[in-house]
């Protein structure tokens, strides 16, 4: 058995090592289980089921695939004007002539092929070079656009999620906290414990059924949210941050994800591409000044002679070269000339600001990623703490030496940590989206690899069943 195992071991551990070639902020720690069967009733949607479907259906997504298609044609239609421009033509007519000696009416026909091809035109050429970095950059605008509509899928995923635990645990809260309510009235009613306590655990309860509805609601609202990428209601259970993985950071310095940021950022690469399709508007528009040389080639056959005359048929070709040198046009030449200037200034200046603002939010997103993994640990260890404080309390409230306030407290603070816990965990790993987004390095496998934290058992409880403990 351990033999066949030992390919597939080995088959592993080099993928590991080939993706470990790339710099990221967090891996799970643990595979993630195979699933075996699912229910209709234990049915839960993932992110990459969702990535896959707002890929096809999220408007943004397809508008910039569009813009990127549209920039190749544009770029086509520029090159175009560079090759052969080849007409034909055709003409048949009645023609009645007078004069003094004659009158007559007769048919003409004229038939003409012609050919014009740009030897030397630099407004042309500098045209085609600018719409080729256009075209480029609606490539890299469109890698922008598909990277953002993923952060903010991931973004409204775990809004999602979080409104869904958010009901989870007033619910628990409201359990626990009538539990101990049905306890104090029992105490009360023996006179065994104040009216206060009972006042204090009532408004507790009424506070959590408030706090309930509102829970509803949020869940409606980010579901409605996370319909409008997908295409479709979201009815479905959303799978978890499952419990048994490490988030640990990287390896890679800051200084090496700016760097990346810096090298691989589809908006620097758009900017990059805009500032090169200024140079060359500018370049075309001071084409204006120079001149342009063309080549020409016709071939006629006509019966028309001068002055619309009936001639015998004439086979007619012409081959020429035609110069054509600016001399003034009242200055709008050199008035283009200075805006196209100017342009391409606000064009380097944008792409000074971006690749600012991308070294800032690659630091940003760095930063709170890695302090959110140390801050998960730190959730953790109060969460435990405050479940064993609970624990602590409802067995001390039995003996009597905690009154019901002191309960109620150590179930806020409980329920408390367990929703730190889950925003810091949501909190990372939507920063880590938002890291690789801005590395330019957020595709299908980046999903797919923070996919392998959630689980698609929908049983997964938030909160743990004590009853049999106590």
């Amino acid at each position: 058995m351990i033999v066949r195992l030992f390919p597939y071991v080995l088959l592993g551990m080099l993928a590991l090592q080939a993706h470990a070639a790339e710099p990221k902020t967090a891996e799970p720690s643990k595979p993630k289980p195979a699933l075996t069967s699912v229910s209709a009733k234990e049915y839960s949607a993932d992110l990459m089921q969702l990535y896959r479907e707002a890929r096809l259906e999220d408007p943004r997504v397809t508008a910039a695939y569009a813009r990127t298609e549209a920039g190749k044609d544009h770029e086509r239609e520029a090159f175009g004007a560079l090759l052969p421009q080849i007409s034909a033509n055709a003409g048949a007519n009645r023609i009645k002539q007078t004069n003094v000696l004659i009158s007559q009416i007769y048919n003409s026909e004229n038939y003409s092929v012609g050919l014009n091809q740009v030897i030397y035109n630099k407004a042309t050429w500098e045209n085609y070079k600018k719409y080729e970095s256009l075209a480029k950059q609606a490539i890299s605008e469109s890698d922008e656009a598909q990277a953002e509509a993923t952060v903010d899928l991931a973004q409204r995923y775990f809004a999602a999620l979080a409104a869904d635990d958010e009901l989870e645990l007033v619910q628990a809260e409201r359990r626990a906290t009538q539990k101990n309510l049905d306890r104090v009235n029992a105490l009360y009613e023996k006179k065994y414990a104040m009216v206060t306590d009972v006042l204090d655990l009532k408004a507790r309860v009424d506070t959590l059924v408030a706090q309930e509805v509102d829970a509803r609601n949020q869940i409606r609202l980010s579901r409605a949210a996370l319909s409008e990428i997908v295409g479709r209601p979201v009815t479905e259970k959303l799978s978890r941050v499952r419990t048994d993985v490490e988030l640990k950071v990287s390896e890679e310095s800051l200084a090496s994800w700016v760097d990346l940021a810096q090298a691989d950022n589809p908006s620097i690469k758009a900017n990059l591409s805009a500032v090169e399709a200024s140079e060359a508007a500018l370049r075309g528009g001071k084409g204006g000044h120079y001149p342009t040389l063309g080549l020409n080639l016709s071939a006629q056959n006509t019966n028309e002679g001068y002055n619309n005359a009936i001639a015998p048929k004439t086979d007619s070709y012409v081959a020429g070269l035609q110069l054509s040198i600016p001399i003034y046009s009242g200055g709008s030449t050199s008035a283009h000339v200075s805006g196209l200037y100017q342009d391409q200034i606000s064009a380097e200046m944008q792409l000074e600001a971006t690749r600012r603002q991308v070294v800032k939010e690659t630091t940003n997103a760095y930063l709170t990623a890695d302090s959110s993994v140390e801050k998960i640990r730190a959730n953790r260890n109060a969460l435990s703490s405050a479940e064993q404080s609970s624990i602590a309390s409802q067995k001390a409230f039995a003996y009597g030496v905690v009154n019901a306030v002191d309960v109620l407290t150590s179930v806020q603070n409980e329920f408390k940590a367990r929703r730190d816990l889950l925003k810091t965990q949501y909190d990372f790993i939507t920063n880590l989206f938002i890291l690789n987004r801005w590395a330019g390095k957020l595709s299908e496998a980046s999903v797919e690899s923070v996919n392998v934290w959630l689980s698609n058992n929908s049983k997964t409880d938030l909160v743990p069943d004590r009853t049999s403990k106590q």
